[in-house]
């Protein structure tokens, strides 16, 4: 396969609808209950498709909503065809696609198919016999014996949820393999029958209406069958994990390909979770444009790169240029080899960003979820919005003892530390810091709709604890409220809409890659060309503009104009920005006849009120309103003119707002 790690820039664009999309990502316990029992639910997502449709995405994806005994919330799926209790009815799915359809938003499913809750009557089957057709469904080996006679695991593979990855059954004499959980067995998916059985249910959900899967670590599906043991990376510990035998195992692309020839029938979206793969060529084999296989994965380089050398719960101090060199190699690859990237900071598995790399102090809250909003936002890729972050949700408190922790993944590690190292006293209280950092738990408190009690999750008492911070970090402070975060995400995503070719299918460039503080980066497309520059320190940092930047032409800003003096400009704490290069005669508008149905601009003369009032200067301010006045949207006007021609012309900051209340 040849190969390129330069980004540029070719007359054929692979232009297609799921690149053009942002995902909004809803973790369903934790976002808004609908009837007093302290669980989310699909009634309160229902309630609130409008405030997630304000917000400009596309697409909501779901995380699991299966019958399942929520030993992992959701992701030990009991019965792929039934609806948890918890959180509604298979009514309630029907009722939630077709409020998405109406709304022009797509729904995406979580699936997980490479493991089953123990409580699945298939793996009821399999366990009960050896005879049994169900047998084969899942994984399952002799034991080995130590010198007294002692069963032992089948190999040296860990858990994700620690200890060994097998589990013994009495009944049988054999163990069977779980990655995660013991009550989360492993499918094998070189029984034929059950990837029939799995295909089926993916067709049964598309039939449905819903529109494309996120998969669960996909890549795990396929195992080396000799099942090695994993290479010992730490002699301390019994048990290893064995990921160079199972990610990206031998049969991944034929089974990819199976799975991706059903969803390329549908014209359905698909992202795959993809950890312990950071080989570009490998990756390429799965999201290659022309392949079949998946739309695109998420990778873990940016989100493991504070994992320290005793695993994700050791602490490690991040590099400005190990994040820079993570992002230029994805960027530039994919653009350069037709793959495509999922850009995302959270997920129900990723903790909070302005808490893990920035600040979440009250002066810098609100920049710093901006700044990571520019940062990621006009990168080249789909976005993935998780919720909460909209609004700039931060981590656990510090103050929060380890008997408010809900997570398995956590609370196991803790035990287990608890139990091997019980009178080191400062490794507990380092990996308790840590777990304010960096545990799932972090993106799972609930979400903070109001500052009424329980933030208005709930009437009732929630299953988990609300963030003392729902007071200050709420929607309802927020949403049409101008400089809130929400309000600039939804700028950010107006933008990527606006400028589709540069922000989309343009070529992405690194500036100034050797700086330690500024992280700065041009797309460009044809002669249009943005330069996007973010400050990720809480302190003031001088930077030197590149000469063809214009400090007049910016598009979007977290604080509302420049300061430059001679070329040097003087970056604020978490400040972010975007500026238009070169001429604005080079700037693609969409024309006004192909624009939406508008609400409350709809005619010519609107219209030449507007231009005249701009002293006919619109190519580099149009793009700016375009989108936003055709939405029907009001309240982020002012943010997505910042900078621009509502300080030159304030006449033309008065029309609009004329033509807005009529």
């Amino acid at each position: 396969m040849a190969l390129s790690s330069h980004t540029t820039e070719t007359d054929k664009v692979q232009r297609a609808w799921w690149k053009e999309a942002s995902v909004y990502q809803i973790y369903p316990s934790s976002f808004k209950d609908s009837n007093g029992d302290g669980f989310g639910d699909l009634g309160g997502v229902i309630e609130k498709l409008d405030y997630i449709k304000a917000l400009g995405v596309d697409i909501v994806w779901c995380c699991p909503i299966y019958k399942s005994p929520q030993v992992d919330m959701g992701y030990d799926i009991a019965d792929y065809k039934d609806i948890d209790a918890r959180y509604g009815t298979m009514e309630d799915v029907d009722h939630l696609i077709d409020g998405l359809h109406q709304r022009g938003l797509k729904f995406l499913m979580d699936l997980v198919v490479n493991h089953t809750s123990d409580q699945h009557e298939w793996f009821q089957e399999s366990r009960s016999s050896k005879t049994n057709a169900y047998r084969g469904w899942y994984i399952w080996r002799d034991p080995k014996y130590d010198s007294n006679g002692n069963p032992q695991p089948p190999n040296n593979w860990s858990s994700y949820f620690s200890g060994s990855a097998w589990e013994y059954d009495e009944a049988s004499g054999q163990y069977y393999l779980h990655l995660f959980d013991k009550t989360q067995p492993d499918l094998n998916w070189e029984c034929d029958a059950m990837r029939a059985a799995v295909y089926e249910t993916v067709r049964w959900w598309l039939d449905k209406g819903v529109d494309g899967f996120r998969l669960d670590v996909i890549n795990f599906i396929s195992k080396d069958q000799s099942f090695p043991n994993a290479a010992i990376t730490d002699p301390n510990q019994s048990y290893h994990h064995g990921c160079e035998h199972y990610a990206n195992g031998p049969r991944i692309h034929e089974y990819l390909q199976e799975l991706g020839g059903i969803l390329d029938e549908y014209n359905a979206f698909s992202v795959g979770e993809m950890p312990w793969v950071s080989d570009p060529e490998e990756i390429l084999k799965c999201v290659g444009y022309d392949r079949k296989e998946l739309n695109m994965i998420f990778n873990f380089d940016m989100v493991d790169m504070d994992h320290g050398p005793g695993g994700k719960f050791s602490p490690k101090d991040w590099q400005m240029t190990d994040l820079k060199d993570i992002v230029s190699k994805w960027q530039s690859f994919m653009y350069g080899n037709g793959g495509w990237n999922a850009l995302y900071l959270e997920n129900h598995d990723q903790p909070r960003t302005v808490s893990r790399w920035a600040s979440d102090s009250p002066e810098h809250r609100t920049l710093a979820a901006k700044m990571f909003a520019t940062f990621l936002g006009l990168q080249s890729g789909t976005v993935f919005l998780y919720q909460g972050q909209e609004l700039g949700m931060t981590n656990i408190p510090e103050h929060w003892n380890m008997d408010e922790f809900r997570d398995l993944e956590t609370l196991n590690h803790w035990n287990e530390l608890c139990e091997v190292r019980p009178h080191d006293k400062n490794l507990l209280s380092i990996t308790k810091q840590q777990y304010h950092i960096k545990s799932r738990d972090n993106a799972r408190t609930p979400m903070q709709w109001t500052a009424e009690r329980h933030a208005g999750f709930t009437t009732g008492e929630p299953w988990f604890r609300v963030n003392d911070t729902y007071n200050a970090c709420n929607a309802e402070s927020q949403v049409g409220v101008q400089g809130s975060p929400f309000e600039y995400w939804r700028s950010i995503l107006g933008l990527r809409k606006q400028m589709l070719d540069v922000f989309v299918y343009g070529n992405f460039q690194m500036v100034d890659t050797k700086h330690e503080d500024v992280f700065a980066y041009k797309r460009s497309f044809g002669e249009q060309g943005v330069l996007v520059v973010c400050n990720f320190r809480q302190y003031d940092v001088d930077w030197k503009m590149p000469a063809v930047a214009n400090a007049k032409n910016v598009l979007v800003s977290n604080y509302g104009g420049l300061d430059v003096h001679e070329g040097l400009l003087r970056l604020r704490p978490f400040e972010a920005f975007a500026v238009a290069q070169g001429s604005p005669t080079a700037y693609s508008l969409v024309p006004q006849s192909q624009w939406p149905p508008l609400n409350r601009c709809s005619d010519d003369v609107t219209w030449l009120q507007w231009k005249n009032a701009a002293g006919g200067n619109v190519g580099s301010t149009m793009h700016r309103i375009q989108y936003s006045i055709a939405h029907d949207g009001t309240s982020h006007i002012l943010d997505l003119l910042m900078g621009g021609v509502s300080k030159r012309k304030p006449e033309a900051a008065s029309v609009i707002s004329s033509m807005l209340q009529n």
